[in-house]
């Protein structure tokens, strides 16, 4: 039997890290250090150039993911890229990143929107074709340049989010590596989380920018995130007690928290990197899944629960095992 096993993990931030300080003087925004620390746990985040995509951000992660895992870009067969950032309306990111490594093999590439659960549905379905035997090695990349939709008047929303890109590079193996997966979304709650507008006519039409009802949020992240981490673990046959680390989507420390909390999860098998990463999205989970594993947090061999919840309303859960 063919299993999906993660080989190489790579990331990408861009520029240097832009303090709640620095963001606050520079926007004008009426807030403070100390308020954006006590309810989000957020100290700094990565700002992208107006001249650098979503794509720039994922050829580097990707790199880096292709260097750990010993491959070059002709190895790979299938890449995914999980964004609510596109660098087009059309063709996909997927397809650009395909270009800018150079791959010309022909196989497959295409963009994921699951908004910050992007990344868990994005290594589940590049799972599914490895397993399938369609594919001996994937590149799967949450990429986001969130910035470009933030209303910097917005205090409760601007402060929260960040740019960067992490990957992965998924291959054939002999051994388990992507142990249970579970996927959901509720499409009745879209509107405590959406960018509610589109380009007609060459024009934005609706609302452009980033909304949230941040309290719904909140309670809805936290009951969801702690169901389908039950759901994953249970689908391995395996216990909670038996999970190394815990790596939840990186919206804000409370989230991270209390779903830790509910899983019955200890703080310090908690890998907490929203701090200086803010909020990014797709990427958020495969940042922190890299700079674990670089740092040597995480190790071969560790079992770890990836988890996502976004905009849709989307969450999803992954089971591996390193």
């Amino acid at each position: 039997m063919t299993y999906a096993k993660i080989t190489g993990t790579g990331s990408c931030l861009p520029g240097q890290p832009v303090s709640n300080t620095r963001l606050i003087a520079e926007r004008g925004l009426d807030s403070s250090d100390e308020w954006i620390i006590e309810r989000t746990g957020i100290k700094a985040r990565h700002l992208a150039e107006p001249s650098v995509c979503s794509s720039d951000l994922a050829l580097v992660a990707c790199q880096k993911a292709l260097e750990a895992a010993g491959r070059t870009p002709g190895d790979v067969d299938l890449i995914i890229v999980a964004t609510s950032t596109p660098d087009y309306i059309f063709p996909s990111t997927a397809a650009l990143l395909q270009a800018k490594l150079g791959i010309d093999n022909g196989s497959p590439a295409f963009d994921v929107q699951a908004v910050c659960t992007g990344f868990a549905y994005a290594i589940s379905i590049a799972e599914k074709f490895v397993r399938s035997g369609s594919t001996r090695c994937a590149l799967v990349v949450g990429a986001e340049v969130f910035s470009r939709i933030l209303d910097w008047s917005d205090r409760g929303t601007c402060v929260l989010f960040g740019d960067g890109a992490g990957a992965v590079v998924l291959e054939g193996s002999d051994e388990p590596g992507i142990l249970a997966t579970a996927l959901h979304a509720d499409g009745s709650h879209h509107g405590i989380l959406s960018v509610p507008g589109q380009i007609c006519g060459g024009q934005p039409t609706g609302d452009p920018f980033l909304r949230m009802d941040g309290q719904a949020v909140f309670k809805y992240a936290v009951r969801v995130l702690a169901e389908v981490g039950r759901e994953v673990v249970t689908a391995a046959g395996i216990t909670v007690e038996q999970v190394d680390w815990l790596i939840p989507h990186q919206a804000n420390i409370r989230i991270i928290q209390s779903t830790g909390k509910k899983l019955g999860i200890p703080a310090e098998k908690c890998i907490v990197t929203v701090d200086h990463h803010g909020n990014t999205s797709a990427a958020s989970i495969p940042l922190a899944l890299d700079e674990s594993v670089r740092s040597g947090q995480i190790r071969g061999g560790d079992t770890v629960l990836l988890e996502g919840v976004g905009g849709g309303f989307t969450w999803g859960a992954v089971l591996l095992k390193l």
